[in-house]
């Protein structure tokens, strides 16, 4: 079966870094769109971004754009989400999602099909 396995994630300081690794198995990489989420207590789910098989990148929220970058090894199956320049407001756990649909670049919860079980990342002010 698919499974996504996020890792990476921790505590660190206000303008700290950090990278999050998703390694996928039971699927054929290099065929999904791979996707970040970040959900906090007591809100939804929310986009982070995107890379295509072909390494199209999308990204979720302005607050994000410029620090986070996210790349992808169809070698080793794992897609990565380098934070930069961390911010309190950082703080969620995130989640590594899969879509199946080739190519395409969606920010929506329901367009991906798999998810991990998601990592927490603390930023301390």
């Amino acid at each position: 079966q698919v499974q996504l396995v996020e890792s990476g994630g921790g505590l660190v300081q206000t303008g700290g870094s950090l990278r999050l690794s998703c390694a996928a198995s039971g699927l054929t990489f290099s065929n999904y769109t791979m996707g970040w989420f970040r959900q906090t207590p007591g809100k939804e789910r929310a986009f982070v971004g995107a890379i295509t098989w072909s390494g199209v990148r999308t990204y979720g929220a302005d607050s994000v754009k410029g620090r986070f970058t996210i790349s992808r090894d169809n070698a080793k199956n794992t897609v990565y989400l380098h934070m930069n320049n961390l911010k309190p407001e950082d703080t969620a756990v995130y989640y590594c999602a899969a879509d199946s649909t080739l190519a395409r670049v969606a920010t929506m919860i329901s367009a991906f099909g798999y998810w991990g079980q998601g990592t927490q990342v603390t930023v301390s002010s």
